[in-house]
């Protein structure tokens, strides 16, 4: 799961100092952000819609064991396989031993977040078996042999030239082939097409799956979620255990909150409901679809999250609203995390499933601002989980000693008013003795690492206490 193996301190300076990443990461969020208000504007009571939204999630993950019985029960009457795979190991297992009984060789993907949690293009083609993405992100980010950057759109780290460029190196591209988006699309469109005519397997994620009918909701901007889930013989739908709905009314629910937080539309272009494999003539008269469907459930760490303070975190349908929102997500992007899942829903969710010791340091990117909170469509809590996620690296020994020194000694002046009011005028007049025009350039010490990438302002001359107990005086002697 981990994407790379620097920390993400050494990971964050390096994206910090991409002028052009950061100024794309900005450009591309703002725009997302002024979409995403227009469109919830545009929903009757949008704020109903979110609340109950919430209220579904927290329902489903509450009856989860009942809902996840009435799921498979209703996949398998349709005539779906399920697989619930308790580890990342078991499902890449699941998945390599159906290829080889089957004799597949070229999968198709749509994309799949879990995929990529469990790492599954990489045992596919060891055993010999072509995977290729064709989510038109997704190919770039797999020909160019990088990571997705953010959960909804995986290439918002690469300006269209940059885009040009690979497919100028990796797929000898001419320049008419690159001349504008509308011809790298063609380009790629016409590559993916052969391969979806000669795939035999097709595997996808899932947005939502629907107890009480067994049906799969993938919700995809291309038609290539269609072409994936319908061309090939067996189609494969990769789902985290999480992701059910009890009906089709709550799906409905959470498709209205689910495309506005996302891109700011009304819908997803594509919101493709699959209830089972294809039925022969005799049946329904379907002639499309694929001959077996399997379902595989992935665990992997959820239920040990479902027990635990974390809980809220499985309340996420991955629009990547608060990925949009981040300040901190919007000036370094998803390859700092060092994780599949990056932003503020990744630094909750995976220190949630890999553990705090490998991914401690994930918990401290963010201002606490609280604007992941404000946007996520089912309001879930993450500054209130960031926090307990810090304590818990505190208490796992994982704390800088001098964190832990700064913290303790702020403490002991902090609970004392008088000493704190001494060390206050001390360091407002240190901040005025190195400052220049207001400002200070450089912090001593392990401060430095502040003022590396910004300016810290000076400390007033008078404290708030100060000016308080003046106006104070002031007052009483009018």
């Amino acid at each position: 799961m981990t994407t790379s193996p620097a920390s993400f301190y050494r990971r964050s300076e390096d994206a910090l100092a991409n002028g052009t990443l950061r100024s794309t990461l900005q450009r591309i969020t703002g725009r997302i952000l002024n979409s995403r208000s227009a469109a919830l504007d545009r929903l009757p009571e949008s704020d109903e819609w979110r609340t109950h939204a919430r209220r579904i999630r927290a329902h489903t993950l509450s009856r989860l064991d009942e809902y996840l019985d009435q799921f498979v029960s209703s996949v398998e009457a349709a005539g779906g396989h399920v697989h619930f795979a308790a580890t990342a190991d078991d499902a890449v297992r699941y998945v390599r031993e159906l290829a080889s009984s089957r004799g597949l060789r070229r999968a198709v993907k749509s994309k799949s977040m879990i995929s990529e949690e469990i790492e599954l293009n990489g045992h596919l083609e060891a055993d010999g078996v072509r995977v290729v993405e064709t989510d038109l992100g997704e190919y770039v980010v797999q020909i160019n042999h990088d990571h997705p950057s953010h959960i909804v759109m995986p290439i918002i780290h690469m300006t269209k030239g940059q885009v040009a460029d690979v497919f100028r190196e990796k797929l000898g591209a001419t320049d008419a082939d690159v001349a504008d988006v509308g011809a790298m699309t063609q380009l790629a469109r016409r590559i993916l097409r052969q391969e979806f005519i000669e795939a035999d397997l097709g595997i996808s994620g899932v947005n939502f799956g629907v107890a009480e009918t067994g049906s799969i909701c993938i919700c995809t901007n291309e038609g290539n979620g269609r072409l994936v889930t319908t061309m090939p013989k067996v189609h494969i739908a990769m789902m985290g255990i999480e992701r059910l709905v009890p009906t089709v009314d709550d799906l409905g629910v959470m498709l209205q909150v689910l495309g506005r937080s996302a891109t700011g539309q009304n819908l997803t272009v594509y919101s493709n409901v699959i209830t089972g494999p294809r039925r022969g003539p005799d049946a329904t008269g379907e002639a499309d679809g694929p001959e077996e469907l399997h379902v595989v459930l992935l665990d992997n760490g959820r239920s040990r999250i479902l027990g635990s303070e974390l809980a809220e975190i499985l309340y996420c349908i991955r629009c990547g609203a608060c990925l949009n929102a981040c300040p901190v997500y919007q000036q370094i992007g998803g390859h700092a995390y060092g994780s599949v899942y990056g932003g503020p829903v990744g630094s909750v969710l995976t220190p949630g499933l890999e553990g705090i010791e490998q991914f401690h340091e994930l918990p401290h990117a963010s201002t606490l601002c609280g604007a992941c909170r404000e946007v996520c469509p089912v309001r879930i809590d993450i500054p209130r989980m960031l926090l307990k996620l810090r304590a818990d690296a505190h208490d796992a020994g994982k704390s800088l000693w001098w964190v832990s020194f700064g913290l303790k000694a702020f403490r002991a002046v902090a609970t004392r008013p008088t000493l704190f009011r001494v060390a206050g005028n001390l360091a407002a007049r240190a901040t005025r003795l190195i400052a220049r025009e207001g400002w200070v350039r450089r912090l001593p010490f392990h401060m430095a690492g502040w003022t590396q990438s910004r300016d810290f302002p000076v400390m007033p001359a008078e404290s708030f206490q100060a000016r308080w107990k003046r106006r104070q005086e002031s007052r009483r002697d009018t």
